[in-house]
């Protein structure tokens, strides 16, 4: 199989999980595909939400002494938890990380999906995870952490596209250099010079920032001051381009 690299998943953690999770598919018009029942053996709940053909998950501790409740700790609720990718050979990937110092924190094998998380703090700024699906060429294919019947439950209609993360760092080049280092992608740099990791369906862009966090996510949507009308009307804060919920801003762009 030739190499790939592609964003599947972004991972936010709250707690409780509602009413944040509703929140967010009330206000970017996204349906919950699925609460996966195997993040109950790590202390959690979860519920996944399509956007296009990738997911935007949001997890919850439910009992004391969690990985996710410790990030809620340290980061007292700001920033999102994971960046999840597809590729064509996780353990490969892994290896690669280790060669770099970057340690390995948990493999999922749960046929015919097999995942590879590496250390949050080797990572630095969020959780990293490589996945790959067997028998999966289609990217609205068989994918089990979002359930049986996942790409039934995608909407456009109002949300069309994830489209850019945001990574703050004091030295957001030498973020930069790190995740391309363990990803496998060269640093470019926009019109502005931040510096940008590239993937087929999404871009990550670092920026200047008190700490290393996951900060912003970037949605395509049909009109951004509808949505962030509903954002409104759910409470929820609003920002200069979007609004703010589950620890990140979600940013609106057509």
């Amino acid at each position: 199989m030739a190499p790939f690299l592609r964003l599947r998943q972004i991972c936010l953690v709250t707690e409780p999980i509602e009413p944040a999770a509703s929140r967010i598919a009330t206000i970017m018009g996204l349906n919950i595909c699925y609460r996966d029942p195997h993040v109950g053996k790590y202390g959690l709940e979860n519920v996944l939400l399509p956007v296009d053909a990738t997911l935007l998950e949001i997890v919850a501790p439910t009992q004391p002494g969690t990985a996710a409740g410790r990030f809620l700790e340290k980061t007292q609720g700001r920033g999102g938890y994971m960046a999840i990718f597809c590729c064509d050979d996780p353990d490969a990937r892994g290896r690669h990380a280790a060669s770099l110092g970057v340690r390995t924190a948990n493999v999922i094998d749960h046929a015919p999906y097999h995942g590879v998380q590496l250390h949050p703090r080797d990572c630095r700024a969020a959780f990293i995870e490589l996945n790959h699906t067997a028998g999966s060429d289609n990217i609205r294919g068989p994918y089990p952490p979002a359930g049986p019947d996942w790409a039934k439950a995608i909407r456009t209609d109002t949300t069309q596209a994830l489209t850019a993360v945001e990574m703050q760092s004091p030295d957001p080049a030498d973020l930069a250099a790190h995740w391309g280092r363990i990803l496998e992608l060269p640093v470019e740099t926009d019109a502005d010079g931040v510096a940008e990791l590239r993937l087929p369906n999404a871009t990550f862009r670092f920026v200047q920032g008190a700490s290393e966090a996951m900060t912003a996510l970037t949605f395509k949507v049909t009109a951004p001051e509808t949505v962030r009308a509903a954002a409104q009307a759910q409470g929820v804060p609003l920002t200069a381009n979007g609004f703010r919920l589950a620890g990140v801003e979600f940013r609106l762009t057509t």
